[in-house]
C-alpha cells in the first residue's frame, strides 16, 4: 500500500528570479560566441537554452486545501501540501487532489430490514480525502469509490437493524432505524469508514437522510401504527381512570360521607369508568329513590 510522502519544493518565486537571470545571462554568452565565432560556445549556449526553457515547466502552484502528487515516470516521488507558487523538477507530472470537506447524498436505496419489511433509505456522507497517495494509487477513481462504498454500507446497514420496533417483548435495547437515528448514524459512520480507509478518505459525518417504508407495505403500516397510538391512548386513559376511581372512594371511605357494601362500590366503579373511559359525553340519571332501588 502506497502512503502520503510530504515533500518539500522549491519556493516558485525565488525560481521566478533565477531562472530569467539565467536565460539572460544564457543570451549574453550566446551574443559573445557568435561574435568570436566560436562553434563550441554557440552549441553549448543553444542547449542551455533549450534546458532552460524546460526548466520554466517546474512551476506549479498549490491552493489552500490542496495537495499535488508528484511522479517521475511513473514513480511515486511524494506529495506537496504547502501553500503558494512552488518549482520542482520539470519532468515531474503532477496531479491535483482537493482536501476540502466534501458531501455526497446517495439515492434512495429500496431494501429489505432485518424484519423483512421493504423500507425506502437514503443517506449523506460527509467525507475528505487525508492520503492523498492513497486516494490516486489505491483506488482507480476515489469519487466513484466513496460513492459507491457509501451506498453498500447504507444497504447493510438497513438489512441489519429493524425499521422500527412493534413487539413489546424485545430484548431491551435492541436498536431501530427509526428510533434511534443518533446510534444508526455512528454505526453508519464506522461502517463507511471502515470501507473507505483503504483509499485515504476520513469519514467526518455519516446520517440517514430519507428513511420510509415501501409504496406497497406503507398503507398497512400507517394503519398499524395508528392501531398503536390508539392503544397507547385508551391505555393512559384507562390508567387515569382506575387512578380517579381510586381516589374517589379512598375519600368517601376517609371522610365517612357513606358506606358501600361491594355490590354497591362494583356499581360506582363501572358508572366512573364508563364516564371517564366513554368518548361521549354522560348523559346524568337521578335515583329518586333509595340507595337499593
Amino acid at each position: 500500500m502506497i502512503k502520503e510522502i510530504n515533500r518539500k519544493c522549491a519556493s516558485g518565486y525565488l525560481a521566478l528570479v533565477i531562472i530569467p537571470v539565467l536565460n539572460i545571462l544564457d543570451a549574453w554568452l550566446f551574443y559573445k560566441a557568435v561574435n568570436a565565432e566560436y562553434v563550441a560556445g554557440i552549441f553549448l549556449t543553444v542547449l542551455s537554452f533549450i534546458v532552460i526553457l524546460i526548466c520554466y515547466k517546474g512551476f506549479f502552484m498549490v491552493h489552500p486545501n490542496q495537495a499535488k502528487v508528484l511522479q517521475l515516470f511513473g514513480a511515486y516521488v511524494g506529495s506537496v501540501r504547502e501553500t503558494g507558487l512552488r518549482w520542482a523538477n520539470p519532468f515531474y507530472s503532477k496531479e491535483a487532489v482537493s482536501l476540502r470537506v466534501r458531501n455526497f447524498e446517495s439515492e434512495v436505496l429500496k431494501v429489505n430490514d432485518s424484519s423483512g419489511n421493504p423500507i425506502k433509505i437514503a443517506a449523506v456522507v460527509v467525507w475528505k480525502v487525508v492520503d492523498s497517495a492513497e486516494a490516486i494509487f489505491e483506488v482507480d477513481d476515489y469519487e466513484s469509490f466513496v460513492h459507491i462504498q457509501s451506498e453498500a454500507a447504507v444497504r447493510n446497514l438497513a438489512t441489519s437493524y429493524p425499521y422500527e420496533i412493534h413487539d413489546s417483548d424485545v430484548q431491551e435495547g435492541t436498536i431501530a432505524l427509526r428510533s434511534d437515528p443518533q446510534e444508526i448514524a455512528t454505526k453508519l459512520q464506522a461502517e463507511v469508514q471502515d470501507r473507505l480507509d483503504k483509499a485515504g478518505m476520513e469519514v467526518i459525518e455519516a446520517r440517514i437522510s430519507h428513511l420510509a417504508y415501501a409504496e406497497e407495505i406503507a398503507s398497512a403500516m400507517l394503519k398499524r401504527q395508528q392501531a398503536q397510538a390508539i392503544v397507547a391512548a385508551r391505555r393512559q386513559i384507562v390508567d387515569g381512570a382506575v387512578g380517579m376511581v381510586k381516589m374517589a372512594l379512598d375519600e368517601l371511605k376517609e371522610q365517612g360521607v357513606i358506606e358501600l357494601d361491594d355490590e354497591r362500590k362494583a356499581a360506582m366503579v363501572s358508572n366512573l369508568l364508563v364516564v371517564l373511559c366513554g368518548e361521549e359525553n354522560a348523559q346524568p340519571v337521578l335515583n329518586t329513590g333509595s340507595l337499593y332501588s
